[in-house]
Formats: structure tokens, C-alpha cells, sequence
């Protein structure tokens, strides 16, 4: 039985192990850490609307579930010439790779002087923490933002939804407590239109919700750095801020990085349509990891993850079984997000023909709440799947 190997324990790694063991095929996974955190939930965190037990899945629970072989080790490098990957503990071998290591972040100047809620998952609490620091005291000054990676020319790699979606949660929150008006909440990025590419009339209609939840935006002005208590620009201004989130943008990863695996200039792995590897037989990768090529609007989400795990795992079994059927996943990059506000919700969605954004008030918040349900639920097999989610 041929042994497939997959790296990462996230949406794309985790999927590809249940879709692989579907078609009984022996499949290794290994991760840095026991559990998938369930990032896209995260935001309710800080705000005390989900404990971090709830924003994650144990692995073994997904091994027993589903039959595949867990290892939680760090990877070290990754050996193609001789179908091996290297651990902290052990070295081992492969007739097929997944690499779904996920994105290493850009590392601006001051960054220790910030949290992310796309970074590690502890941040999270540590966000709710300092959080609730300021709502103790009272009053605050609380910057959130995003930035790019200027050798990325996609722009795949920047993580612009979690953000707005942190902004109108923060300030729903402090809404609920009766201190908003105590509080100042601002949103920074480098992009002079960013979130533009979920199309022209979603991006148009974000303006209202800045409007409603009192965000200021300091926007079209270069990130330099950061300070204790503030973001620093180009043109030598700087953002006060008690509370820094910033999500940096990706730019590869360093296990990548020192393969000989064919990169981009951002370090992400060039593949082809079918997922495979460029110049590769037996390697694929997915997720974060995969340069994306698609539309100049095109987006590294979750679902587009998911559906990158179900092509290598269709490709793999394929290839095991001596078909030469494939598939690509250049057909599913659409821009699909439900932007929770804590109140409510805006359904925005781009394809190559439309651009669609819809509010829904108070039942947009459920949805997304019924989505992590379903999530986790059906990753453990408790409820049934629905097909294509």
C-alpha cells in the first residue's frame, strides 16, 4: 500500500486526510500542534462569544473518526530527491507528499508590539485579555489593520476579512457594555481601496458599515512600523493605540523555503492545476502554502483550501489506481464570506461574473455561528456532510 504523508494539520491537511482515507489509502499526518483551530470562528473570542475549546477539534478525535495516523512533530525539511521529510524526532518516507504547512507571516518592524488573530491561536486569548484590560478601565484607543507583501503581485496572501470582521465585533461589543463612546477604533492598511477585490459593490457598500460602527480609517499610507502604543507611516505620522492587532501578510514558509521545491518570488510552491507540484511526480500542495493562479481578485480562504484537498485527494487516487483522470481547482476561487459584525452579518460573494454583497441583519450573525457548528460537528462525523461545504 503506497504511504501518503501530509503536512499540516489545518483546513487544507485535515481535509486531505479525510478524503484520502475515504479511498482506504494509508495516510500519515503530521502537525505541530494536537488540534485544527478553527481560525474563521476565532473573532468571537475576544469577545467572549466562544471559549478557545470551542475554535477547536482535537486531532486524535479526527484520527479515530476518520483512521488516519496522526504524528505531532515539527517539520524540518523536506528531502525530495529521496522521498523523505525530516522531523524533530524521526525522519520518514513517502511514495506521496501534501504539503499544507500553512503561511509564515511578514515580519515588520516593531511587530512584537502587536497581536494578530491569524497568527498563533493563543493570540487570540491574549487579544481577549488585553481586550479586557481596556473595557476595566474604561476607555481606549484600539487599532486594527492589515497589510501586503509587495512580492506577492496576486495579493493572495493578505488577510483582509478577519480584520473588518474583529472591527465591527470590538465595537458591537463595547456597544453592548455601554462604553463604546469611551472607546476610539481605528482601521489601518497600506492599500488605498483595500478589501477591494471582493468587487467594486461590496467594497462601495463596507463603507456603510464603517459609518454604523464608527470606524475611522487611515488607509492608502505605508506601514514603517510599530511602537508600544502606536502604528508608525512613511510620511512620518503615527496611530495612537492601547491595542495594536495587525494581520500581516504571507510570504512562504521557512521549511519551503530551504527545499529545492519550485517558489514564487513571496516563497509560495508554483503548482499546476491539478495541485501537483511544478517539475514533481508525487508532491502536492495546497492551502496557504500553493501559489494560487487564478483571477487578480482570487483569495487564499478556507473553502478554497477544502477544495484543493479534495482535487490532490481525487489526483493521488487516481494516480495509485493507474487513471489518468483529473481535476483542477481553478473553477472554485470564488470569494465567498460571511463578515460577521456580532450583530448581524453581510453575505459577500465574487465569481467571474458577479459581485454580490447582501446584509443580513441579526440572522448573518447565526448563520455564521450554525457554519461553526456544522464545521466541527461534521469534521467529527456527527452530522452529516452537505456537499460542497
Amino acid at each position: 500500500m503506497k504511504k501518503i504523508l501530509i503536512l499540516g494539520g489545518g483546513f487544507a491537511g485535515v481535509e486531505a486526510a479525510i478524503k484520502l482515507r475515504k479511498q482506504n489509502h494509508h495516510v500519515c499526518l503530521i502537525s505541530d500542534r494536537d488540534y485544527l483551530f478553527i481560525y474563521p470562528i476565532s473573532i468571537w473570542i475576544p469577545v467572549r462569544k466562544k471559549s478557545f475549546n470551542d475554535v477547536k477539534i482535537d486531532l486524535a478525535s479526527l484520527s479515530k473518526k476518520h483512521g488516519f495516523e496522526i504524528i505531532i512533530d515539527q517539520v524540518e525539511s523536506i528531502d525530495d530527491k529521496n522521498n523523505q521529510v525530516v522531523l524533530g524526532k524521526q525522519t520518514l518516507s513517502y511514495d506521496f507528499l501534501v504539503i499544507a504547512l500553512g503561511m509564515h507571516k511578514l515580519k515588520s518592524k516593531g511587530i512584537e508590539h502587536t497581536l494578530s488573530i491569524c497568527g498563533k491561536p493563543t493570540e487570540s486569548i491574549t487579544i481577549a485579555e488585553e481586550l479586557e484590560k481596556l473595557v476595566q478601565h474604561g476607555s481606549g484607543k484600539i487599532a486594527i489593520g492589515f497589510g501586503g507583501n509587495p512580492k506577492d503581485s496576486t495579493a493572495t496572501a493578505v488577510r483582509g476579512g478577519p480584520a473588518f470582521e474583529l472591527l465591527f465585533n470590538f465595537s458591537h461589543y463595547l456597544k453592548s457594555l455601554g462604553i463604546r463612546d469611551q472607546f476610539e477604533i481605528n482601521f489601518f492598511a497600506p492599500m488605498k481601496e483595500p478589501g477591494i477585490r471582493m468587487g467594486v459593490k461590496p467594497y462601495q457598500k463596507m463603507g456603510d458599515f464603517f459609518t454604523r460602527y464608527k470606524i475611522n480609517q487611515y488607509v492608502g499610507k505605508k506601514i514603517i512600523g510599530f511602537e508600544k502604543n502606536a502604528v508608525l507611516f512613511e510620511d512620518n505620522t503615527k496611530l495612537e493605540s492601547d491595542l495594536t492587532i495587525f494581520i500581516a501578510a504571507g510570504n512562504g514558509h521557512q521549511v519551503t523555503d530551504k527545499s529545492n521545491l519550485p517558489k514564487n518570488e513571496a516563497g509560495f510552491i508554483k503548482i499546476g492545476d491539478d495541485c501537483k507540484v511544478n517539475d514533481s511526480k508525487n508532491i502536492y500542495a495546497i492551502g496557504d502554502i500553493a501559489e494560487i493562479i487564478g483571477p487578480y481578485w482570487a483569495a487564499k480562504q478556507g473553502h478554497v483550501a477544502e477544495v484543493m484537498a479534495n482535487v490532490t485527494a481525487y489526483n493521488i487516487h487516481q494516480e495509485i489506481m493507474g487513471e489518468d483522470k483529473k481535476k483542477s481547482y481553478t473553477g472554485h476561487l470564488d470569494i465567498i464570506c460571511v463578515m460577521d459584525s456580532g450583530d448581524g452579518a453581510a453575505f459577500v460573494r465574487r465569481t467571474h461574473k458577479n459581485e454580490t454583497i447582501l446584509a443580513l441583519p441579526i440572522i448573518g450573525h447565526w448563520l455564521k455561528k450554525a457554519w461553526g457548528f456544522y464545521y466541527k460537528q461534521s469534521k467529527l462525523g456527527r452530522i452529516p456532510r452537505i456537499p460542497g461545504m
